[in-house]
């Protein structure tokens, strides 16, 4: 079993999940300080250099000072990003994520490792895409991961993005979000209808009484009972 990573945020820990191969414990640690300030930008300045935006990532990641480019400091880590290699790229899904700034470079990066076999790029990528961007596909990739990855570690941890870091989500991206995860109650593996379940359960503070290991007429008992209540939800929006 692969190791739990430290998530990139203030601490905030993940609920056990107890599955057949043991228990998979998401938690968050937060990082130790930062080093100091860097010059502030304007609004409306020009983007920054890319020397200068690698030089707060070198010896370490300076995240006050890439604050401190301002939104244009984005796209020019989107372009250090697609030529950097596994660990360069590791280290700038943890900056994405700690900036928590829309940005369809940054976006658009991130999602072509949104399926890589490397944990801790894939883990850090799972955790930043939602702070980053509010898009359908965004989501729609998590769910997929979460459903279908061969490894129950990424599906864990993509249902830890669902719950906690879809960020910039309207009402109505909830509910779209809300109707798959009652879908995904109906999976066959149990370790889906878990952390389903639980997701669900972060975001509305409900389960409807479905069990994930009950028999399957209570089951679709309580998926029934969830469509209902998500039927309501979406007319009092």
């Amino acid at each position: 079993m692969i190791p739990d990573m430290q998530r990139p945020s203030r601490r905030r820990t993940w609920s056990r999940f107890f599955l057949a191969l043991g228990g998979l414990l998401v938690a968050a640690h937060a990082p130790g300080g930062l080093p100091a300030a860097a010059p502030a930008y304007a609004a409306g300045a020009a983007a920054p250099s890319e020397a200068a935006v690698a030089s707060y990532l070198s010896p370490e990641t300076n995240l006050d000072g890439l604050k401190r480019l301002g939104p244009g400091v984005m796209p020019v880590l989107a372009s250090i990003y697609e030529r950097a290699d596994e660990a360069k790229r590791t280290q700038l899904a943890v900056v994405f994520y700690r900036l928590g700034m829309r940005s369809p470079d940054a976006k658009r990066v991130l999602m072509r490792d949104a399926h890589t076999a490397n944990p801790e790029l894939r883990l850090q990528v799972q955790w930043a895409l939602g702070r980053v961007s509010n898009d359908d596909d965004v989501v729609d990739v998590l769910l997929e991961n979460m459903q279908d990855d061969a490894n129950p570690l990424f599906r864990d941890k993509a249902a830890c993005a669902l719950a906690h870091d879809q960020i910039f989500l309207t009402e109505s991206q909830k509910v779209r979000m809300f109707g798959h995860l009652i879908g995904a109650l109906a999976d066959p593996k149990l370790q889906v209808r878990q952390i389903a379940l639980q997701v669900l359960q972060i975001h509305t503070g409900q389960t409807k009484g479905f069990d994930p290991n009950g028999d399957p007429a209570s089951r679709e008992a309580g998926i029934q009972a969830w469509r209902a209540w998500l039927q309501e939800y979406r007319a009092g929006l």
